[in-house]
């Protein structure tokens, strides 16, 4: 019997083409009444932009939308942080720090830790590009926080995602790409020993 060539893998879904969600909607709806509220479109083309927003089915479609306003958020305009493990690690976290709209981390050797459980973020969601290599990346998220993996390509390290889909108001979704490489991308929320941590010093910063 002939063998079947294998399938080929799924491709990512780049970024613009991910579905959008009733908040990221939402979040849209809210910058076009702010711009008309300053000023910047006339209300006509607010009825427009508000009847496309509220049709739109990707995030490509939404970012035409605003495409032409200042971001809301100041953290939203930041340069990406970018975190490289080289040859002896590299973390950010578990203390307070102020997260921009664009992560990026390359595992490197040493591997790379981000932990979001002490930050206080306002954004609506935070882009996250892991890329695994040899040592693989590790993204840990507070309770309440929620992902979206579906554009992230496990490679051979995989990726291993342990998160609950169930998403409190307010909080922002890490919308995570990228690859595994050979060590892997892991995203989670904290084990016992950063529960305890936490517990035990809830203000430290």
């Amino acid at each position: 019997m002939t063998a079947q060539p294998p399938e080929p893998s799924p491709r990512p879904v780049p970024p613009g083409e991910l579905r959008a969600s009733h908040d990221d909607r939402e979040a849209v709806v809210e910058q076009l009444r702010d711009a008309a509220a300053e000023g910047r479109i006339d209300f006509d083309e607010l009825d427009s932009r508000l009847e496309q927003a509220l049709t739109s089915k990707t995030h490509a479609e939404l970012a035409v939308l605003t495409a032409d306003l200042p971001k809301l958020n100041s953290a939203e305009s930041q340069p990406p942080l970018v975190l490289k493990g080289g040859m002896y690690g590299a973390s950010r976290g578990p203390g307070r720090w102020e997260v921009p709209g664009h992560v990026i981390a390359h595992g490197g050797v040493g591997g790379v830790k981000v932990d979001f459980t002490r930050v206080e973020c306002r954004l609506t969601e935070v882009a996250v590009e892991a890329y695994g290599e040899t040592s693989g990346v590790t993204i840990v998220i507070p309770d309440g926080w929620a992902a979206d993996t579906s554009g992230m390509d496990p490679g051979v390290g995989g990726l291993t995602d342990t998160t609950t889909p169930d998403r409190l108001p307010g909080t922002p979704l890490i919308r995570l790409t990228g690859s595994g490489g050979a060590g892997g991308v892991v995203i989670r929320h904290p084990n016992r020993r950063e529960r305890r941590k936490l517990d035990s010093n809830p203000t430290q910063g």
